[in-house]
């Protein structure tokens, strides 16, 4: 099954966090990942080890994983999920992006963990395995 990224999950990537080995599991047998959540992981990037890094990472991520921009739809059911929830719109976009795509939420964010079950199931990359 497709797996739907956020930044939680590709940050643990590239600060190598033992998250990472499951994501790049993902990411190789097929992954899908809005605009809005790439552009999270360009500007925590950009703050943490600087510009250049952040750059050569969004290119690899673009080699590798299916870049979606937001359309209409999708920004309109970002917008009913953030209405409902305390998760940052970002986060929204990932939740919808999956619901999309009928693909896995790869991510250890609480809020959106907290989602896993019906209509989304959830990958909680804080537990182990």
């Amino acid at each position: 099954m497709t797996a739907a990224l956020d930044s939680w999950a590709v940050m643990a990537v590239l600060n190598a966090e033992p998250a990472a080995p499951r994501v790049r599991d993902a990411i190789e047998r097929g992954a899908v990942m809005s605009w809005i959540n790439l552009g999270e992981v360009y500007y925590l990037t950009t703050r943490r080890r600087g510009e250049a890094l952040a750059r050569r990472a969004v290119d690899a991520l673009q080699r590798r994983v299916s870049v979606e921009l937001p359309d209409t739809p999708l920004v309109m059911a970002a917008a009913a999920i953030k209405a409902r929830s305390r998760m940052s719109y970002a986060d929204a976009f990932c939740v919808a992006t999956a619901r999309r795509h009928g693909a896995l939420v790869y991510t250890g964010d609480p809020e959106i963990v907290a989602l896993d079950g019906d209509d989304l199931e959830v990958v909680d990359l804080r537990t182990a395995r």
